[in-house]
């Protein structure tokens, strides 16, 4: 059952329902032992929370920013905020200085709560830059604050503010007078192009949001759920409230890169992603199956055909698999699935919505031949989060991205763009009136960037209209399809595609350097330099023939013809990634501008 309310009152409302049951699980900053939080008590700390706000002057629909990764307290942070009809605003944890300095001034913020001593320093940093801001307010007590700093204090000194409610009867006038309309959350958008746009939620798109997803994704309460996307992140935003609004408990997990052992710990049975974790987990099944002996080797291959007749050939057409494979899958599943689900911590899967990026085929198939049940979706942060999704135990088309879920209007506009309409959409940007109002066309439809087509009730995604290249030869390249081709490789950590104005596709690559030396070794060639090792001509060679194995079923023209392997990834600090960890191909081509050029010279 569902409580689909303000979010004022929801954490109040979910605590009379189901009072001591575990609401949150969590680490404290820097420590390894999980801690648990009941819903009575998450309750009470939130309302500390709003009259702590209260007690220093937060208004109704003031700006409040959370520059922090997933905590507890961040979750506090943002349900007392909402409690006395504030906005919160998330920052990425791992934004620049320049970056929250924008924020912080464009949203004109005074309270920024902040989480470990990184996010603290750019904070004090900027400080001095953003006239607005007054206060910093700091999740993890081991924070060491700087000497002459007076306007920082530790969330735990924050929350004495709010100690024995004694703004309580502001804070329930507030919640009286609380309506859909109010802004929930400005989330900036990180952009590819390195353009940051506010993107305007309200408590009324949620409330839309929270009610069509409950019609048709199935978590409920007695589902573990892991926090695994950054809050700021609205895919994962939407996903833990709506597990939230159901009474499911919410694994915190703080730091992505302890995601596996995450898993192992606490044996979540949902948890939302985004493509890339399930190619690496592909990738590392593959490397074991590689490195299995014949009998186990055959084993394996043997219980990934089953596993994908079974799965895929049947299943996922609404078809009843025969007696025989049933037996056959029922046997693998036992000795073979289920050892892979238990490895990932997975024993107790559910299902697990994926989106964010182009899900390869390969990918999606192998996930669900295997037993998880992989939700593959399509949302924007303009229309919070989900516009469609598979859904769980009915038929799907691998590649597609689902149906549209209720409420929502899908139109395929000029260029095959996906123009979208309906209560979830936002009603605009942050103080950019003049790009709001291009961003809708004359029937209020919002244009997404996004080319695709709907068939049997089914969206599927094209390539993103802005990022269409095209070849001086005049044939259109969708890069990102072709980079999901190769992400799948174990050798392949990163890669940005090349071909707008060019007369052939290459590629820029970032090899895992585990796998490239494990290769050099193995032909005696030498690995203490990166920079030699990608350029030398064994390792060009077998990198050729895995790229051209995997692009066997793209047309001529869209096939790399020369690749760059690179000796440095792609990164945030030289601006090549965005926070979500989307490739900025602009400063790309710029940053790689001679390697490029190298690659094009007859």
């Amino acid at each position: 059952m569902q409580t689909n309310c303000h979010f004022s009152v929801l954490i109040h409302e979910q605590a009379k329902i189901f009072g001591e049951k575990t609401a949150l699980t969590y680490h404290d900053f820097g420590k390894r032992e999980w801690k648990s939080v009941t819903w009575n008590k998450f309750s009470a700390v939130v309302k500390q929370v709003s009259n702590a706000l209260i007690n220093i002057g937060v208004k109704v629909q003031e700006n409040i920013g959370v520059f922090s990764q997933n905590s507890v307290q961040y979750l506090y942070t943002d349900f007392g905020a909402f409690g006395i009809r504030a906005v919160t605003v998330p920052f990425y944890a791992t934004s620049s200085e320049e970056q929250i300095r924008y924020m912080i001034s464009d949203a004109e913020i005074r309270i920024l709560f902040v989480g470990e001593q990184e996010q603290y320093d750019k904070a004090h940093r900027v400080f001095p830059q953003c006239p607005t801001l007054e206060r910093i307010i700091i999740f993890d007590k081991r924070v060491a604050i700087h000497p002459n700093d007076a306007n920082a204090i530790y969330f735990d000194d924050f929350l004495q503010l709010g100690e024995n409610l004694p703004r309580q009867m502001e804070v329930e006038q507030r919640c009286a007078e609380a309506t859909y309309d109010d802004i929930c959350n400005i989330l900036y958008t990180s952009g590819t192009t390195g353009d940051s746009k506010g993107v305007i939620l309200t408590h009324g798109q949620y409330h839309a949001a929270m009610e069509g997803n409950h019609k048709t994704v199935p978590v409920d309460e007695n589902d573990v759920v892991m926090s695994f996307l950054p809050y700021t992140h609205v895919f994962e935003r939407g996903w833990a409230i709506l597990s939230l609004t159901v009474g499911a408990r919410l694994i915190i997990n703080t730091y992505p890169r302890d995601i596996q052992d995450a898993m192992r710990e606490t044996h979540p049975t949902c948890m939302s992603s985004v493509p890339r974790f399930w190619e690496k987990v592909l990738v590392g099944v593959r490397a074991k199956i590689d490195n299995a002996s014949g009998a186990k080797k055959a084993l394996f291959l043997k219980a990934l055909s089953v596993g994908r007749r079974h799965n895929i050939e049947y299943l996922s057409n609404g078809r009843r698999p025969p007696l025989h494979l049933q037996l056959e899958y029922a046997f693998f599943n036992k000795v073979v699935f289920s050892l892979i689900r238990k490895q990932l911590g997975l024993e107790n899967a559910h299902f697990f919505p994926t989106a964010g990026a182009t899900v390869s085929p390969e990918v999606e198939e192998f996930t669900h031949s295997i037993g998880i049940s992989m939700m593959v979706g399509y949302g924007l942060t303009e229309s919070l989060a989900t516009v469609s999704h598979d859904r769980l135990g009915q038929p799907y088309t691998v590649g597609s991205v689902g149906r549209p879920i209720e409420g929502i209007e899908v139109k395929i506009g000029e260029n095959d763009e996906i123009l979208l309409k309906g209560p979830t959409i936002t009603r605009g940007y942050y103080k950019r009136e003049a790009l709001t109002k291009e961003s809708f066309d004359s029937e209020g439809f919002f244009r997404t960037g996004d080319a695709g087509y709907l068939r049997g009730g089914e969206l599927f995604l094209k390539e993103r209209i802005k990022d269409l290249f095209k070849t001086s030869n005049g044939k259109y390249i969708a890069p990102q399809l072709i980079e999901s081709k190769l992400l799948v490789d174990k050798f392949v950590e990163q890669i940005a595609v090349i071909a707008d104005q060019h007369k052939f596709v290459s590629a820029l690559i970032v090899p895992v350097f585990a796998m490239l030396e494990e290769f050099a070794q193995s032909q005696g060639i030498p690995t203490d330099s990166r920079e030699a090792l990608c350029r030398h001509p064994k390792v060009m060679e077998m990198m050729q023939e895995r790229i051209d194995t995997l692009q066997q079923g793209l047309a001529s023209y869209e096939r790399i013809k020369r690749f760059t392997l690179l000796p440095q990834p792609f990164s945030m600090e030289k601006g090549e990634l965005t926070n979500t960890l989307k490739i900025r191909r602009n400063v790309l081509l710029r940053n790689y501008a001679a390697e490029i050029e190298e690659m094009y010279k007859d």
